[in-house]
């Protein structure tokens, strides 16, 4: 269990207060009030209680209660294999692994039927995953069969020698050829749920971009990371004024096509084999989706 003790520096809501201060959303603050587990001078508060300036508040949050995934059988697109690792092409729409309230139906769980066997460092929810990619962007990741490569693939990503680079077509025509996006990311102070472009008090968040084709208003354009921070291609792109296109969190309001989430595409992964030594490129197409809504910019462009 966690404790915090946070001091209240005027008058505000209690749920606004403990959500924009502990990270929680305000519902799951919601819930704790509910059982009990935030106090003021021992006695209950509630979420939408107002908090004088000065009131000293306590909020237990229980650990989480660790689920273990189940095989499924689910067909995933494995690219290689072999007793170390696996390179998988994600769908879009398949979330990586389990979180709250969604434990059916992840890639964990397609690639413990697959495979059978997976590295137990990240625990019995995410065994082998080494990186993530969102639900709904598609594309290459690769997972680790046993500890040992777990711990090479994550010292690679820690020391940026596992170049991860997307494709994704964006809002509106970019102006330069190629550019790099340095800033900090963190949690959106508005919105808790979405990250965000931060002054100061986030993680150091870089992006190399290229431009690959232009539209008349679209711009196709390849990503390459340096970190690796949540949302981090989609706050960027949102942050240099051309969203990716069919982005339900950062993009349009309104969508010109229609889509189950963002054209931004995981093509290529370059990686050192955790045991030989031997440096890998490994690359996917374009879904049929994204290829789709090219052809109709193409046919535009005449």
């Amino acid at each position: 269990m966690t404790t915090h003790t946070l001091q209240a520096e005027g008058e505000c809501r209690a749920d606004v207060f403990l959500s924009s201060r502990t990270g929680l959303t305000r519902s799951a603050v919601k819930k704790l009030a509910e059982e009990g587990r935030i106090t003021a001078d021992g006695k209950p508060v509630k979420a939408g209680q107002t908090l004088r300036a000065g009131t000293v508040v306590t909020l237990e949050v229980p650990d989480p209660v660790p689920i273990a995934a189940l095989p499924e059988n689910i067909p995933i697109e494995i690219v290689y294999e072999d007793d170390d690792i696996a390179v998988v092409n994600k769908p879009q729409g398949m979330t990586v692994h389990a979180g709250a309230g969604n434990y059916e139906g992840t890639l964990v769980n397609a690639l413990l039927y697959r495979l059978g066997s997976l590295s137990g460092i990240n625990g019995e929810i995410r065994p082998g995953i080494v990186h993530r990619i969102d639900k709904n962007t598609s594309g290459l990741l690769v997972v680790a069969k046993n500890d040992a490569a777990h711990l090479s693939l994550s010292e690679q990503i820690s020391r940026k020698t596992c170049k991860r680079e997307y494709l994704a077509l964006l809002e509106g025509v970019v102006k330069e050829e190629q550019g790099t996006i340095a800033t900090e990311i963190g949690r959106d102070p508005k919105d808790r749920l979405k990250m965000a472009v931060l002054r100061s008090g986030g993680r150091e968040a870089v992006t190399d971009f290229f431009v690959e084709r232009r539209y008349a208003a679209n711009t196709l354009v390849r990503f390459s990371l340096r970190t690796g921070r949540t949302h981090q291609i989609r706050v960027h792109a949102k942050h240099i004024g051309h969203p990716v296109v069919g982005d339900p969190e950062y993009g349009y309001k309104k969508q010109r096509f229609s889509l189950n989430g963002q054209l931004l595409h995981a093509f290529r992964l370059t990686l050192t084999h955790p045991k030989t030594g031997k440096v890998m490129q490994f690359e996917a197409p374009l879904p049929d989706y994204f290829l789709r809504v090219l052809d109709v910019l193409e046919r535009e462009n005449g």
